[in-house]
């Protein structure tokens, strides 16, 4: 990684507890995220070998960090399947943020609808496993 990279890194993390997702193609995760859900890429560091993996890459969604990596297991970190945890987004036109992700290629697994207790809500499941739900506050 080039010292431009690791700063440009260090400096733009954003968020209390960012989440850090081990996923099998995090380049291609990356790539999907800038579609799907308007991500910014902020670094790409590629691992090492030069295989096309990446040891970390850096997005900043919705205005907070959201960090990736691919797994290595000759390194102690294999690659686990995504359950127990769902990433969320409250965002402001919801319905604009779940079509762009479905349209992406994201699975709609709950219709956005407004709920009991007022928000309007939805979840989707990304190509790689991990599951999102949206949320928008309407208007008072």
């Amino acid at each position: 990684m080039d010292s431009t990279a690791a700063q440009k890194s260090a400096v733009a993390a954003r968020g209390g507890i960012i989440p850090y997702l081990a996923l099998d193609g995090a380049g291609k995760a990356a790539d999907f995220y800038v579609k799907a859900f308007g991500a910014e890429e902020i670094a790409r560091v590629p691992g090492p070998g030069n295989d096309g993996r990446f040891i970390h890459v850096h997005l900043i969604l919705n205005g907070q960090s959201l960090m990736l990596s691919d797994p290595f297991p000759e390194h102690g970190h294999a690659y686990k399947e995504p359950a127990g945890v769902t990433l969320h987004l409250q965002v402001k036109d919801i319905h604009g943020w779940f079509d762009r992700a479905v349209q992406a290629g994201a699975t709609a697994t709950m219709p956005v609808r407004k709920e009991f207790w007022g928000d309007f809500y939805g979840r989707l499941k990304d190509t790689f496993g991990v599951e999102w739900s949206l949320g928008e506050t309407p208007k008072e």
